[in-house]
């Protein structure tokens, strides 16, 4: 536990000094350090805890010093972080052993202070300040939940108190691993009764008829039928906008921004591997993500391309009966996921609408008479979601909304995520 404790405080600072994203940092550490089965889980549990309570964290220290937070140096800091958070949120883990490796990890000069510090927090009865839900609504939540107060401020207007605490709650919760099972080597039926007989908790998905839930903390390279192909990684919102696509056998199918390529995999499987998928992506290194996915599973129908999806293609105008718009977003619906979209300053996704805007116009470009047109994101701000859908209606006469949903953590138990599916008339 006390090499997990390090570790995880190695990867709290490298995610902090790079602004990096923290499921790629704690793979690495995960791969470099020989880890038992429960110091990779404590690993683990440590690194996202930390980040997703960071802001609680801070205001606590905050309310323990005389000074502030940034002004503590950042190996105090972190230590205070995981020492605040053990105390605070993991109850197998004694008091004491909490103060005690959150003063060994310190420089002499700061061990008394550190060890103050806990202490105090723990003879107040560990309770965490925060600001008046009335006078201080924006400022309540961001220190509540951990979420910087620009995102506050936009779901607080958008959804109200009750509903963005509700949501927040649920983005604190992490997450099951969701599968997608590729029906072309396996069924969903067989694979749960390989997991049932072998010991593993998993349940099937409610609304997509090809998902399963892995509700044990096992690594999905570790799980049966990684490498024969059998499943992928992707969550249910995800497969539900796939499946109301509606891509049936022999279509040919336009994946205008596809990487990693879930979406694309779930495309070709859905035609049964007859057919032809393009899966484009502005950026050619990203693509081998794609053909590698599709080589695991045995797909043969995906046709990999770079292409900036804001720039026609003379070629594919009017060349299929489907096209996904899955447009880069604000990811503000996965943070459960990704725990450091918290902190973002919300602002600076102000320019995304019009992007995503530009790339659903072009999109539109490439669908048949009578094809169906999908726009798509991980995010629930209306402004990137039905607000660019509404505008692009609004233009487009030849166009006509089928389906338009959102989904979200706290009652659909999926990413927050949004999709409408449109049809060009014939």
């Amino acid at each position: 536990m006390d090499d997990a404790r390090r570790i995880a405080a190695s990867v709290l600072d490298r995610c902090e000094a790079a602004d990096g994203y923290s499921n790629i940092a704690l793979d690495t550490a995960i791969k470099r350090h020989a880890l038992s089965d429960v110091d990779r889980a404590f690993l683990t549990a440590l690194v996202y805890g930390v980040l997703e309570r960071r802001l609680t964290l801070d205001a606590c220290i905050d309310s323990l010093t005389s000074g502030r937070v940034g002004d503590i140096s950042p190996e105090v800091r972190t230590a205070l972080r995981l020492g605040l958070y053990q105390m605070a949120f993991m109850d197998r883990v004694p008091d004491h052993a909490a103060v005690n490796e959150s003063v060994s990890m310190v420089p002499r000069r700061a061990r008394g202070f550190v060890n103050a510090i806990l202490r105090e927090f723990s003879r107040r009865g560990k309770t965490f300040p925060c600001p008046a839900r009335e006078d201080r609504p924006v400022s309540y939540l961001s220190v509540k939940y951990s979420f910087s107060e620009s995102i506050a401020a936009r779901f607080l207007a958008a959804y109200g108190m009750e509903r963005t605490e509700a949501l927040f709650s649920a983005f604190s919760k992490e997450p099951p691993l969701t599968l997608r099972v590729n029906t072309l080597r396996v069924t969903r039926d067989e694979l749960m009764e390989t997991y049932a007989s072998s010991g593993i908790r998993a349940e099937k998905t409610a609304g997509s008829e090809g998902g399963i839930r892995i509700l044990d903390k096992i690594p999905v390279t570790q799980l049966y039928g990684f490498s024969e192909g059998f499943f992928f990684v992707q969550d249910e919102a995800s497969q539900l906008a796939v499946r109301a696509l509606d891509a049936r056998v022999g279509m040919r199918v336009l994946d205008t921004c596809a990487c990693p390529g879930s979406k694309s995999f779930g495309v070709a499987i859905d035609m049964e591997d007859r057919g032809e998928v393009l899966s484009c992506d502005l950026h050619a290194n990203k693509l081998s993500l794609v053909s590698a996915g599709a080589s695991r599973l045995g797909i043969t129908s995906i046709r990999t391309l770079a292409a900036d999806a804001r720039v026609t293609r003379e070629e594919l105008v009017g060349s299929f009966d489907r096209v996904l718009c899955d447009v880069p977003c604000s990811g503000f619906g996965v943070f459960s996921k990704k725990p450091e979209l918290r902190y973002k300053d919300a602002t600076h996704s102000d320019a995304l609408p019009a992007i995503q805007s530009d790339i659903l116009e072009n999109a539109s470009r490439y669908v048949k008479d009578g094809g169906r047109l999908i726009y798509s994101t991980c995010t629930l701000l209306p402004a990137e979601n039905g607000e660019n859908v509404a505008k692009f209606l609004s233009r487009h006469a030849e166009f006509s909304l089928l389906e338009e949903r959102t989904l979200y953590p706290d009652t659909d138990m999926t990413d927050g995520f949004y999709f409408a599916v449109m049809e060009k008339r014939s």
